[in-house]
């Protein structure tokens, strides 16, 4: 085996029993670039490397001594090894190249074409396993029930922040309840940069085994733990050129912590049981509903991390303090719910709504929106949502959760304005959008001082 030094170039696996032409391959490919690359002169010296290197990308022989090229398609599938292979023949054996096609390998070359074609054909073969890993991301996304929605001031200075951001490649901290909706900060934050083409890779740091964690992250060597049976890239590795979450990093454990301060200050890992150092590309935000300041007093976290962490904080809203976004939001997941339900959409009454307004939402915000949602969809016989279909919990624990709830404090200009677009969206909603009525309702001179009122707040009908 040969290779050039570690970097970020895309790794090349050339397996030949033929030496001189598969260095030759491989020469031509770093010249071409930019690439590295490897060799293999077996089957079972293939399979070797594929699962102790990082191969991005292998060109196979199918004429090959004991373990042929097919054997070696075949135990990839069994081992659920997804490494594109590109079959390359100098026989002229379509037939042959359409079988390694049926076990899984990408395309096939023949040996007598122009080196130029190969590594075209290479990059090719990179760009759609790039392309079928984001339309995958995109699928998951769209699954998702929220987005970023909502007029309200604490909404357009949270989008107004993370315009601010996005464009910088600094870490940024995430702080904001349970259910608030950290990881579409993350998202749009992604979204919003100057290459969001990169991908999005989404780590639960509370989720994830103590003993597991490092590996995740920052990936390891075959044979560097017991089950440690193929190398496998981190997360940061995996990230590369987009955007990497730690969503609840207030749980990653000290030592955990310590080699993440490394990551971001010399940006390179060194997976477990290995000594060579991979440059890291991906763009880190951290995400977390714990105070970590309380949490560096206590000695449960670094606070030279935090300090590498929170140079830029994003603060999410909860809920009750946005409680003008309710009817959008609710609206929002009645229509995504419905979709997923395989159901009609229904329509939300004024009454509902109200219902849906006068609650705290202190338990788990967005997502206890969501699940509320499904409930009542569940209950309701009819096209309306009516506030007999709300939940009772919801319906007649208003009072009581606001008296709970705890808010923090917020400046009487907030709390006045927030009030006043609660109480013209309620208005609006009981008069189904009829501004005159509503005008009239309110005891304002007239629809054009409603106007200027919904202007100033951004109230704008739903279909809209």
């Amino acid at each position: 085996m040969t290779r050039d030094g570690p970097g970020p170039s895309p790794l090349v696996l050339i397996v030949d029993d033929v030496a001189a032409l598969a260095e030759q391959y491989a020469y031509d490919l770093r010249r071409l670039g930019p690439f590295d690359a490897i060799t293999a002169a077996d089957g079972a010296a293939a399979l070797e490397l594929i699962t102790a290197e990082p191969v991005d990308c292998v060109i196979l022989d199918l004429e090959l001594p004991g373990t042929d090229g097919f054997d070696v398609l075949r135990e990839l599938e069994r081992r659920h090894i997804r490494t594109p292979v590109i079959v390359y023949t100098g026989t002229g054996s379509y037939d042959r190249c359409a079988q390694a096609i049926r076990l899984g390998a990408r395309g096939f070359i023949d040996k007598a074409e122009p080196m130029e074609r190969v590594a075209q054909e290479i990059r090719t073969t990179l760009e759609r396993e790039r392309l079928v890993r984001e339309v995958a991301a995109l699928a998951r996304e769209a699954g998702r029930d929220s987005p970023l929605i909502g007029s309200s001031a604490a909404m357009h200075t949270l989008r107004a922040a993370i315009a601010r951001l996005a464009p910088i490649p600094a870490p940024v901290l995430i702080v904001g309840e349970s259910g608030s909706g950290k990881e579409l900060v993350a998202r749009e934050l992604h979204r919003l940069a100057p290459d969001p083409r990169g991908p999005f890779l989404a780590v639960n740091c509370a989720a994830l085994p103590h003993e597991l964690i490092e590996s995740e992250l920052f990936g390891h060597e075959r044979g560097a733990f017991t089950g440690a049976v193929t190398l496998r890239k981190g997360a940061f590795e995996a990230a590369a050129g987009g955007t990497l979450l730690l969503d609840e990093i207030g749980e990653l454990p000290a030592a955990a912590q310590a080699k993440l301060l490394r990551v971001l200050e010399q940006r390179e890992v060194t997976r477990l049981g290995g000594n060579r150092t991979v440059a890291v590309s991906a763009r880190v935000v951290a995400a977390t509903n714990r105070d970590l300041d309380a949490e560096v007093v206590a000695g449960r976290f670094r606070e030279d991390l935090l300090y590498r962490l929170n140079a830029h904080v994003l603060r999410v809203p909860p809920l009750r303090e946005r409680l003008s976004d309710v009817p959008e939001l609710a609206q929002h997941l009645v229509v995504t719910t419905s979709a997923r339900f395989r159901t009609r959409p229904r329509r939300l009454s004024p009454a509902a709504l109200e219902c849906l307004m006068s609650y705290e939402w202190s338990h788990n915000n967005v997502r206890e929106l969501r699940n509320v949602v499904e409930r009542m969809l569940i209950a309701c016989d009819g096209e309306e949502i009516g506030a007999a279909d709300v939940p009772a919990d919801i319906r007649d624990g208003g009072a009581a959760s606001r008296v709970a709830a705890g808010n923090p404090p917020r400046t009487f200009h907030e709390r006045r304005a927030e009030a006043e677009r609660q109480i013209v969206r309620a208005a609006l909603e009981r008069n189904d959008w009829h501004v005159t009525r509503t005008a009239a309702e309110l005891g304002l001179a007239d629809h054009a001082s409603l106007h200027k009122i919904m202007r100033r707040h951004g109230i704008r009908r739903p279909e809209q």
